[in-house]
């Protein structure tokens, strides 16, 4: 097949033969191949990374093929989904099409028509990135990932994870709850050399101190009560690929200590263990406390923030890039009205006028949960106002008049261009990016605009219509 584009193929199949002889004929044709023995291991691999293809059989104990094109439909990149499916089950594998496959194979099969459709499918999916990349391009959306933005403040933090995936550094991200720090942990990871590798999470404050040596480095088997098996721990678990440190402000200090030992020396020592054992993973931190303050306060070692923060990205919450919320609240809806069977014609003006004027304590992750309600509880054609929550959405006043000055002081200067770069962002959201509007909301002339946007960084194209 010289000349088929590669890619990503995810194999799901109980039958070990048919696996190796996909994975043989795949392989030779120059795709990436991973094998799943079962649904429950297909589910967990397209959670881990993504793939373009994925060829599963139909009738499998337990998690069926069905579910894998559920699971599989509902990720944020949908990999294009070919049934396997005997004779006997042709009806459901139609309604498997029905429900978002792409195509389905009987068995037997031969090994070229199997070729033929994931080359097809791959040629689809060519098509349909470049045909989405062109239309967010004419609107000013830029895309890393799973992740997108048209705001100058996210495509600045596109622009610094491009940058560090490729080298070694270590990366702290900074931001809020809700933000989505492990979006940018994964994009690090998935644009990385080790991309093939493991992408392991953990979060530092929900285990409790006492398990949380053995949960990072591993145990043997009786090093403690309730050891009854040896435990390789989420160092070793990530070997190859990338740990991802959530909430790393959390972290008792007496494992701080540990854990810069680690990443210094590449070595853990399981508890209860006689000897070390080394380790191969890159380190990827997040946390939403200010963490040069709680070094100030003795709470975090300086010498492990050092070592974590060889790069720093800071991710803005949702409040102050406004110009983000009608492409996400569209991204949401798409994903809603998919996951539920919902065939929801759109979103109400008066629905993406509340979007656009709440402030979002959650960030991302509330904006999300709030669509997702919102689609549930919807009983007419478009998504409307009614069915989200009756709060009084936060306004620029509130904002800017919510100020508390605190003991210790604060950068007057940063604060105000704070509340300055926000006021221009919620202006330019809700003028659909028309900086002529803009400026109107703002009662400042257009050059006034562009001077304040050039100064604090935001003098990007506009959105939409005309430009003054």
């Amino acid at each position: 097949m010289e000349g088929s584009r590669r890619g990503s193929i995810l194999v799901v199949d109980d039958e070990r033969s048919v696996r190796d002889v996909l994975e043989i004929a795949l392989s030779s044709a120059g795709h990436q191949v991973t094998c799943a023995e079962s649904g429950a291991t297909a589910l967990r691999l397209l959670d881990e990374r993504a793939f373009d293809v994925v060829l599963s059989d139909l009738t499998m104990p337990g998690i069926d093929g069905m579910e894998v094109l559920r699971h599989a439909s509902a990720r944020p990149d949908p990999p294009l989904v070919i049934m396997i499916t005997a004779f006997a089950t042709a009806e459901t594998a139609v309604e498997a099409m029905r429900l978002g496959a792409y195509d389905y194979i009987a068995k037997p099969f031969k090994v070229d028509e199997i070729e033929l459709v994931v080359a097809r499918a791959l040629e689809r999916r060519a098509l349909g990135a470049e045909n989405l990349r062109l239309r967010e391009e004419l609107r000013g959306v830029a895309r890393l990932d799973r992740m997108v933005g048209r705001s100058e403040a996210m495509r600045r933090v596109f622009e610094v994870v491009r940058r560090v995936a490729p080298t070694r550094a270590s990366v702290l991200v900074v931001g809020e709850s809700g933000t989505g720090k492990e979006l940018v942990a994964r994009a690090i990871h998935n644009l990385s050399d080790r991309s093939e590798g493991p992408f392991v999470a953990v979060n530092c404050g929900a285990i409790p101190p006492d398990l949380m040596e053995s949960e990072l480095f591993g145990h043997e088997k009786g090093a403690f009560t309730g050891a009854s098996a040896a435990r390789a721990g989420l160092f070793r678990e990530a070997q190859g690929g990338t740990l991802f440190l959530d909430e790393i402000g959390e972290l008792d200090p007496a494992l701080q200590v540990k854990l810069l030992r680690v990443l210094q020396e590449k070595v853990v020592r399981p508890v209860g263990a006689a000897k070390e054992t080394a380790v191969d993973c890159r380190v990827v931190a997040a946390t939403n406390r200010d963490l040069e303050r709680a070094v100030q306060a003795g709470e975090f070692r300086q010498d492990l923030y050092f070592r974590l923060n060889v790069v720093q990205v800071v991710l803005p919450p949702l409040r102050r890039r406004r110009e983000d919320i009608p492409l996400l609240v569209e991204r949401f809806f798409e994903r809603a009205c998919r996951d539920m069977n919902r065939p929801l014609e759109g979103i109400s003006a008066e629905a993406m006028q509340w979007f656009l004027s709440y402030d979002y304590p959650g960030n991302v992750r509330e904006l999300e949960n709030l669509v997702e309600r919102a689609v549930a509880l919807e009983s007419g054609p478009v998504l409307s106002a009614a069915n989200l929550p009756a709060v009084r959405p936060a306004t620029a006043t509130a904002d800017a008049s919510g100020i508390r000055l605190p003991a210790e002081g604060i950068d007057l200067d940063r604060v105000l261009a704070d509340i300055e770069r926000d006021l221009l962002e919620q202006a330019l959201a809700l003028a659909g990016g028309v900086r002529q509007r803009a400026a109107e909301l703002l009662r400042i002339t257009p050059r006034s605009l562009r001077y304040r946007m050039t100064k604090l960084g935001l003098a990007g194209p506009s959105v939409t219509g005309t430009d003054s």
